[in-house]
């Protein structure tokens, strides 16, 4: 299938969500996915609002790409933020990098830092869209187009969810759509800074999050339930 085709897919499923899931979200993080459709959702002046969790450890590349997307699209972007009191009683209880001894302590810190502020985003929703692809990582390889999230009790949909990278950056590239510049550095998957590294040549690209984890353990909590079980994991050691 052809770029202009598969836009041409993922523009009329925007559509119908728009027409038939209002009031709907764009949950996104600015990556490159995210800004495909913010993207489209501007051209097609689409009613899709656009919302974002700011956890308070982004990279300051992102802040930047937030005001830019502002500015540029002259579209509005809701940004929703931690419980202060939830976060400074983790912070006093396992101090502000507690997330690297454990998956238990990482899922409590993503569970304040973006499951709660993206519940309170959802509320009122009659629908969620993300920029999730099945070639992201192994926990997301049966990602659907179409699903619906029990744990929010409403439609949630992946429109690039069978997009390859050279289709997401094919369009970026065609249309000249702003992005991360930590992509440009070797960071495909841009998330909070003390989380996030660049990828070696041959990695999985989404294997600079939570990089000191196993692969199927690297979720924060946003697009699947919390694990059954935690185990503990080698403390963090700071890359040479």
């Amino acid at each position: 299938m052809s770029l202009d085709a598969r836009v041409a897919d993922v523009t009329a499923l925007l559509q119908r969500v728009a027409a038939n899931h209002s009031p709907a979200g764009l949950a996104s993080s600015f990556g490159a996915e995210d800004m495909v459709l913010t993207d489209l959702i501007a051209k097609h002046a689409l009613p899709i609002a656009i919302f974002t969790l700011d956890t308070g450890r982004l990279p300051a590349e992102t802040y930047a790409l937030i005001d830019r997307v502002r500015e540029h699209y002259a579209l509005k972007v809701d940004v929703h933020y931690p419980d202060a009191h939830a976060l400074e009683s983790y912070v006093n209880v396992h101090g502000v990098n507690g997330f690297y001894r454990s998956i238990d302590l990482r899922q409590q810190c993503c569970a304040i830092r973006k499951a709660a502020p993206l519940a309170r985003a959802l509320a009122g929703r009659s629908a969620w869209l993300t920029g999730q692809r099945r070639a992201q990582s192994v926990t997301r390889r049966d990602l659907a187009v179409e699903e619906f999230d029990l744990a929010h009790n409403l439609p949630k949909f992946n429109p690039l969810a069978d997009w390859s990278d050279d289709e997401v950056w094919g369009y970026i590239h065609a249309h000249e759509v702003a992005t991360n510049p930590l992509h440009a550095r070797g960071y495909p998957s841009v998330g909070c800074a003390p989380c996030t590294r660049a990828v070696e040549p041959g990695e999985d690209i989404r294997a600079g999050r939570w990089w000191w984890e196993h692969p199927e353990h690297r979720e924060c909590g946003l697009h699947r339930q919390p694990l059954a079980s935690v185990a503990q994991i080698e403390p963090f050691r700071v890359r040479p």
